[in-house]
């Protein structure tokens, strides 16, 4: 199918959409791109504020034929319009009918759950790769542990990563994470491995997938290790990605398992920060986040420049052989991870997908919903190892 561009960036005006356009016009001229969203007024004040030359898409999430129009004329759709459950299902659904590979930034593993569900077998015989979680959720982990495994001669038994960063926080993350209290999910919330293709799961998996992790003093890395907030969605697309390269012969291990951390340099702050994640966990659940949403960041808003420039993300994994050694890896890179970073990652992956497709892992024709190690593998760690992320080890 013939299609007019190469990307299109829905979601366009929202605050990680404005810095993908950024993105896309700073390092990607050698491309056609336009952009979309549901508001007219507002794409063409963006377009007029940047000095785009970029062609304007309007559809609302629900709206089949204006959303068709987008898909039938990109290659690829870069979606920053969340939350996810609530704005991208008939955009994925629209991309598989119309042959658009699809990226997206989301973190709520719940709807990718139901996106394979209803989309896999379809995007698979189709070859169209639906890749969601394509930003700090949950770029680092999944990238980090193809990274580690790559670098090591035989099966890996299992890896423990472990994460730090430093930025700030923007009204549509906090949007989704207040939305969720009002879904009724049960067990997609507790089972670790959700996403993973049916009867992928060992019992030995089973027995050693558990989430829960506590404060402890770590040696491998000299630090405290915690919670992370992150791990819920992470862990999952983890796991995902081990069973899907499983099934293409290029898997981690047989039985391979994955847990996650955060980590500090002292007791207290690791102490501190613990509390204040479950704090917030807790307020999630019960009626009083609708008292404590007004006070926090509306959509569109978000972190200032300074915040942004200033930010950083550090990831440590810990990969243990079979025989019992262990090995020690990193990525890491400047900028605030949940926007500066984000929008790299995700513009990257779209990007991957446009100029590295004879090299994507599965070959040409491969599809699904997939994950970014599966669906974009070594070529995307290639692009940002040249665009400022840092892949080291072993250490």
């Amino acid at each position: 199918m013939d299609k007019k561009f190469d990307i299109i960036i829905y979601g366009a005006t929202g605050f990680t959409g404005q810095l993908c356009v950024k993105y896309l016009s700073k390092n990607a001229s050698d491309i056609n791109w336009a952009i979309a969203g549901r508001n007219k007024g507002k794409l063409e004040d963006l377009k007029n504020r940047l000095s785009l030359d970029v062609d304007i898409f309007i559809a609302d999430s629900d709206d089949h034929e204006a959303l068709g129009e987008i898909t039938k004329n990109t290659k690829v759709v870069l979606s920053t319009a969340g939350p996810f459950h609530r704005y991208s299902s008939n955009l994925v659904k629209s991309c598989v009918k119309n042959l658009s590979h699809y990226v997206d930034i989301t973190g709520e593993f719940f709807w990718i759950r139901d996106m394979i569900d209803l989309h896999h077998e379809e995007a698979f015989s189709k070859g169209v790769r639906i890749i969601p979680a394509c930003g700090y959720d949950s770029i680092p982990s999944d990238l980090g542990t193809l990274f580690a495994s790559s670098k090591i001669n035989g099966p890996v038994k299992r890896i423990e990563s472990f994460h730090a960063g430093q930025g700030g926080v923007s009204g549509g993350t906090t949007e989704t994470g207040f939305s969720m209290g009002d879904l009724k999910l049960g067990k997609k919330m507790n089972d670790p491995y959700v996403l993973n293709p049916e009867k992928s799961v060992s019992k030995e998996q089973k027995a050693l997938g558990s989430d829960s992790v506590g404060l402890k003093k770590n040696k491998s890395i000299n630090s405290w290790t915690g919670p992370f907030i992150m791990a819920v969605s992470n862990t999952r697309v983890v796991r995902r990605s081990a069973a899907l390269l499983e099934l293409n012969q290029n898997g981690y291990g047989v039985n391979f398992t994955y847990q996650e951390h955060a980590f500090y340099k002292k007791f207290k702050t690791a102490l501190l920060v613990t509390s204040v994640t479950l704090l917030f966990g807790l307020i999630l659940r019960t009626p009083i986040r609708k008292l404590i949403r007004p006070l926090l960041p509306k959509p569109g808003e978000g972190p200032s420049e300074e915040t942004m420039e200033n930010g950083f993300f550090d990831s440590f994994f810990t990969a243990e052989l079979d025989n019992g050694d262990k090995k020690l890896f990193r990525v890491y890179g400047k900028g605030d991870p949940g926007y500066r970073v984000t929008s790299k990652f995700v513009c990257e992956s779209a990007l991957t997908l446009i100029k590295e497709n004879e090299k994507l892992p599965g070959g040409k024709e491969y599809g699904g919903v997939l994950t970014p190690a599966s669906g974009l593998g070594q070529p995307l760690i290639d692009r940002l190892s040249l665009n400022g992320v840092n892949f080291e080890g072993p250490l």
